[in-house]
C-alpha cells in the first residue's frame, strides 16, 4: 500500500512539474506583440504605462504564486484522502466530527492571506484613482458603434474614428478590427486624461497596453489617465456588449513626440485655447490692475450698473428707427393752452 502511494505521489508531483515547464516554455517562446494581441500567447499583453506595469505586477507576482500554491495544497489534500481514507484502505472509518487546531487554522490562514493582497491591491486601486495633473484632456464618446474624439483644451472638434475596412487594413498590412480610420492621438511622456461617456448605449473604452479600461455610461462621465513611455501604435476596442455591432468598435492610439503632437494638432485646427475672462481678470490682478482708478462714468459704489442688452447684428432695424445717417426727427411739440376769458 505505502508503495503504491508513493507511486501516485511521484505520479502527480511529475504531471504538475510538466505542465508547469509546459506553461512557461509556452510564454517564453511566444514572442509577445506591443500595442496588440499575439498569436499564441499565453502571457499578459505587455504593458507601456507604470498603471499596465503594476497590474502586471500584482497579477504575476502576486496572485499567480497565491493561487498555485492554494491549488497544488488543495489538489495534494485529494489525492491524499483518497488514496488512503478509501474504502479498501481504510474500512473502518474514524468517528470523530470536529477538530479545533484545524478549524481555526482554516479560518486563520485565509484572512491572512487576504490581508497581504489587500495591500497590494489597495495600493493599485490608489494609483488608477490618484490622477496627476492632465497635460492633454480627451474626451471620448462612444456611439453604435463607433468612436468620436475631441480635445477641449487645445480647441480640437470632435472627429470619428471607425473600424477600418478589412481591405485597407489587409494593404496596410495593420490588424483588421482593430485599426480604426482616425486613430486618438497623445503626446508620449505626457500624463493624458481621457473623458469617457456614452450617446446611446453603455459601452467601454479600454486599452490593454495602458491598462484602462472605463464604461462610457450616457449622461454619465467616467475618468481614467495614463501616460505611455512608448512612441508606437496601440489598440484596444469596446468592452461592453453594445449591440449587433459590438465587435466593430476598434480603439487604435498613435503615441507620438511632442513635435509630431503639435504638428497633428495644427493640421486639425487645433491649438491653444483663449484665455477665459477669469484667466484675464487674475492676470490683471497680478500685475496690479485691481489698483487703477475707476472710469469717470462708473456707477456709484452700492449702484447696480444699468442693464443693456446685447447689439444682435444679424436682427433687424426697427420700424420706426430713422435710416443711418439721415437727421434725428424734431420733437414734436403742443401748444400751450389758453387761459380761459374772464368772467
Amino acid at each position: 500500500m505505502k508503495s503504491r502511494f508513493k507511486g501516485m505521489r511521484a505520479l502527480t508531483a511529475g504531471l504538475v512539474a510538466g505542465g508547469m515547464s509546459a506553461f512557461w516554455g509556452a510564454a517564453a517562446l511566444a514572442e509577445d506583440l506591443a500595442g496588440q494581441p499575439t498569436p499564441g500567447a499565453i502571457d499578459l499583453q505587455p504593458g507601456v504605462t507604470s498603471l499596465r506595469h503594476s497590474a502586471i505586477f500584482f497579477h504575476n507576482a502576486i496572485l499567480l504564486p497565491i493561487i498555485t500554491i492554494i491549488t497544488l495544497f488543495v489538489l495534494g489534500l485529494l489525492v491524499w484522502v483518497i488514496v488512503r481514507y478509501n474504502k479498501r484502505a481504510n474500512p473502518v472509518p474514524a468517528r470523530w466530527s470536529h477538530n479545533t487546531p484545524v478549524e481555526v487554522i482554516w479560518t486563520v490562514v485565509p484572512v491572512v492571506i487576504l490581508m497581504f493582497i489587500a495591500i497590494f491591491s489597495f495600493r493599485l486601486l490608489f494609483a488608477y484613482h490618484d490622477a496627476p495633473k492632465a497635460d492633454v484632456t480627451v474626451k471620448a464618446t462612444g456611439y453604435q458603434w463607433y468612436w468620436g474624439y475631441e480635445y477641449p483644451d487645445l480647441n480640437v472638434s470632435e472627429f470619428i474614428s471607425n473600424i477600418l475596412p478589412e481591405e485597407k487594413a489587409l494593404a496596410a498590412k495593420v490588424p483588421y478590427r482593430l485599426a480604426a480610420t482616425e486613430p486618438m492621438v497623445v503626446p508620449v511622456n505626457r500624463n493624458v486624461k481621457v473623458l469617457v461617456t456614452g450617446a446611446d448605449v453603455i459601452h467601454a473604452f479600454a486599452v490593454p497596453s495602458f491598462g484602462v479600461i472605463a464604461d462610457a455610461v450616457p449622461g454619465r462621465v467616467n475618468e481614467l489617465w495614463f501616460r505611455a513611455e512608448r512612441v508606437g501604435t496601440y489598440y484596444g476596442n469596446c468592452r461592453e456588449l453594445c449591440g449587433v455591432d459590438h465587435a466593430f468598435m476598434p480603439i487604435e492610439v498613435r503615441v507620438v513626440s511632442d513635435a509630431e503632437f503639435a504638428a497633428w494638432v495644427a493640421g486639425k485646427g487645433g491649438g491653444a485655447p483663449a484665455p477665459t475672462p477669469t484667466a484675464l481678470n487674475a492676470a490683471a490682478n497680478a500685475a496690479g490692475g485691481a489698483n487703477t482708478p475707476p472710469a469717470a462714468n462708473a456707477p456709484a459704489a452700492g449702484q447696480p450698473a444699468a442693464a443693456t442688452a446685447p447689439n444682435n447684428p444679424a436682427a433687424p432695424p426697427p420700424q420706426n428707427a430713422p435710416a443711418p445717417g439721415a437727421p434725428a426727427p424734431a420733437a414734436a411739440t403742443q401748444p400751450a393752452p389758453k387761459a380761459p376769458a374772464a368772467p
